[in-house]
């Protein structure tokens, strides 16, 4: 599962946030949120409007002193190709090494100072460059975060010493099972697909990019149509609205537009093998049937690998001990789609056990009871991971971009209760199917035909 992720590739994340225990085997559910937080269910203090071109949603936030300001290059992967992947992950961090009006040394001694941070994620659906300050220091912290953005020297030496950086990470995650096995099953899940490409980028499309490259690309792709700004915290609209307008402001307007991306061709299932001899062996797989994220398929396809990892982790973990890690993953992008995820010493027991628990979640119908159980854990977790700021901001753009509109977000907990029994085995039955899996591990231990059932 490829995610959005900074230049340290050998952290891969590879848990969702569906629970990891399930309430349907009966067990003691944890205590539940009976209703929405009220920032996200009626949420006044969060507006929307237009700066200089630029769509700005913005929360004001008193409870803290934190604000969380992040800008969303949009269009991800869609704006690259296998010959220039990574090039605007490589230069938002090439700008980090000095701008027109902030020579390196002055961001760096004024960032210190300041103890602000500005960090860099490339995702397929946008990448996004946000800080992160206190109100206090918002302003001076913005003047060097929007600089970068306008005005980015591009020093040639910073050029190939970052690229150098991102080389060797890129190169390095064939080091460690887990980043190797994402990067191999989101390429064979979209074949063909903008989503196939790696945000990140390859070994040769790194190694190919120059600074003349990166020129082009900000002068042709730096515009404000394509970026979406999400403020989250203790600071007025005024405010914004003058930093906005003197900065980003100052941008070519551009002819972007958002649209969702193209649904991949349909296939059926396929496999990838990466043969390691290895104390475990990585599988990792996704169903090739995304649901758009504005359909209520999305929603029911949501709990569906809720309750499927619940299962997983009840029936292979616990009661066979065949595994320590085991989940349902969910790609929550604007095609979003769910997988399979484990690590184990028996691929071929595992994987027939998978297999089963799929099947019948295709066939039965599960208790009402039951599943409001785990919708009301999935809801408690979900909110719990999205606390923060930062991660506020981050809700808040997944609902105006794939919903076109940020209040989505206020609707989330009655669109997941909305979810019957019903739509479980029918998401199930027409989502969970044609699966294409990696492994990576000894492929002696692995019949073709036990990741080729699904």
């Amino acid at each position: 599962m490829r995610m959005a992720t900074s230049i340290a590739l050998g952290s891969v994340l590879l848990a969702t946030t569906a629970p990891t225990a399930n309430a349907l085997q009966n067990q003691p559910p944890r205590a539940v949120l009976t209703t929405a937080p009220a920032r996200l269910r009626a949420d006044s203090g969060t507006v929307s409007y237009e700066v200089a071109g630029i769509r700005v949603i913005h929360r004001y936030v008193t409870a803290n002193e934190v604000v969380a300001a992040n800008v969303y290059l949009l269009g991800g992967t869609r704006q690259l190709t296998d010959a220039n992947a990574g090039v605007e992950q490589l230069l938002l961090e090439v700008s980090g090494y000095g701008t027109a009006k902030y020579p390196r040394e002055t961001l760096r001694r004024r960032m210190a100072a300041l103890g602000s941070t500005i960090e860099v994620a490339a995702g397929v659906d946008w990448t996004r460059i946000g800080l992160r300050a206190t109100s206090a220091t918002f302003d001076s912290t913005w003047a060097m975060f929007a600089d970068r953005l306008v005005a980015p020297t591009l020093d040639s030496g910073a050029v190939e010493l970052i690229r150098a950086q991102i080389f060797a990470a890129v190169r390095q995650r064939r080091d460690y099972p887990d980043a190797l096995l994402s990067y191999l099953a989101d390429s064979i899940a979209y074949v063909g697909h903008p989503y196939s490409i790696d945000p990140i980028g390859t070994e040769r499309s790194i190694a190919a990019l120059t600074r003349g490259d990166l020129v082009r690309y900000h002068a042709k792709q730096f515009n404000t149509s394509r970026m979406l700004l999400v403020v989250v915290g203790q600071v007025d609209r005024a405010r914004i609205e003058r930093l906005v307008r003197t900065t980003l402001g100052t941008l070519p307007r551009g002819q972007y537009t958002w649209t969702a991306p193209p649904q991949p061709a349909v296939r059926g299932d396929a496999l990838v093998i990466e043969h390691r001899v290895l104390p475990t062996n990585y599988i990792m797989g996704f169903f090739h049937r995304p649901a758009s994220a504005n359909t209520r398929d999305y929603y029911a396809l949501r709990v569906a690998t809720a309750v499927l990892s619940g299962r997983l982790f009840g029936e292979i973990r616990s009661r066979r001990n065949l595994t320590y890690a085991v989940n349902a993953p969910f790609h929550e992008r604007a095609l979003s789609a769910g997988g399979i995820y484990v690590t184990t010493v028996s691929p071929d027991l595992t994987m027939g056990l998978i297999r089963e628990e799929i099947e019948s979640l295709q066939s039965d119908v599960i208790t009402r009871q039951g599943l409001s159980e785990l919708v009301q854990q999935f809801i408690t977790e979900y909110f719990l991971n999205n606390e923060t700021n930062a991660a506020q901001a981050d809700f808040l753009a997944r609902a105006q971009v794939y919903q076109g509109d940020y209040r989505a977000g206020e609707r989330f907990v009655d669109e997941l209760r909305k979810v019957g029994p019903d739509d479980i085995r029918r998401v199930a039955r027409l989502y969970l199917r044609d699966a294409r899996f990696a492994y990576v591990g000894d492929s002696t231990k692995i019949s073709r035909a036990a990741l080729t059932r699904f």
